[in-house]
């Protein structure tokens, strides 16, 4: 009798558990979801051709975010092309060379202590160290966004690197292959994987940042080359976004743009997924 009245509590139990945990997934993707359709609803039909053609114009009341795209797409380059070699780096340094366990453990406390950090400090540190060398500019903002995504790049590329087997280092030194040589041949064409996923999630996370940006990078309207651009203000969609909702008003231009920067974190999460599932193809074959 004690065995059954067990038996039936632990059912219970169990029935419970996958009960609310059913109830957690469905207002989970129901959340989502609304999220999605609601924002899409509102924004898609604003989206038009003029709109995201042209600048702004005072003169004519015209409403244009062109200047907001090609600034997002100077600030993610630019950004890029800082945070990988020294996210990389720093990685393969800490994985392959660095002997000293502890120090190893500090650093990497250090990068994940970085990386729940609020973005309004790392604004308001940006603004302090890059806004008031070099002033108000794209290029400051993408400094500021260099030191936000560094723990991700650096910790992604990590675990990416601990994947590779042993042996196959172990294999390559037995052919005399020096140290670099083994990391550069055999160590990275293996992790390259984690390198492109942490690289697309710091691109989700460039492309949705604009508390850092408002101290850093500013919010002007203007159309400029790549070199001018990183050296003049300029808003990105985010910041944009901000602008138009909270500053002028225009809810409409304001949905549209999120409605593109919610198709374009759907697609740089699709693209992980499909990295991710390339790679780990190309490791069974």
């Amino acid at each position: 009798m004690l065995n059954q009245s067990l038996s039936k509590k632990r059912k219970s139990f169990e029935v419970l558990m996958k009960a609310l945990m059913a109830v957690s997934v469905g207002l989970t993707a129901a959340l989502v979801l609304f999220l999605l359709v609601y924002v899409l609803m509102r924004g898609i039909p604003n989206i038009t051709w003029e709109l995201l053609s042209s600048k702004p114009s005072y003169l004519t009341e015209r409403i244009g975010i062109l200047p907001d795209i090609l600034n997002t797409v100077y600030i993610v380059l630019a950004t890029l092309l800082l945070v990988l070699p020294l996210g990389v780096g720093a990685a393969i340094y800490l994985t392959e060379y660095a002997s000293n366990k502890k120090v190893v453990g500090i650093i990497e406390y250090a990068a994940e202590t970085l990386s729940g950090i609020p973005s309004i400090i790392y604004g308001l540190v940006g603004m302090l160290l890059f806004s008031n060398s070099m002033g108000t500019c794209l290029m400051a903002g993408a400094l500021t966004l260099v030191i936000m995504n560094l723990p991700t790049i650096m910790r992604t590329t990590q675990e990416s690197l601990k994947t590779v087997p042993q042996s196959y280092r172990e294999g390559a030194f037995g052919l005399g292959a020096g140290k670099w040589r083994v990391v550069r041949t055999v160590v990275l064409p293996g992790c390259v994987d984690g390198v492109i996923t942490g690289c697309i999630l710091s691109v989700g996370r460039i492309l949705g940042e604009s508390a850092a940006l408002l101290f850093t990078a500013g919010f002007a309207h203007a159309v400029n080359g790549l070199i001018d651009g990183l050296a003049a203000p300029g808003a990105t969609l985010t910041v944009a976004l901000y602008v138009y909702a909270k500053e002028q008003g225009e809810f409409g231009v304001a949905f549209a743009i999120a409605a593109i920067l919610m198709v374009l974190t759907v697609l740089i999460n699709f693209a992980a997924s499909l990295v991710q599932k390339y790679f780990a193809k190309r490791r069974s074959l």
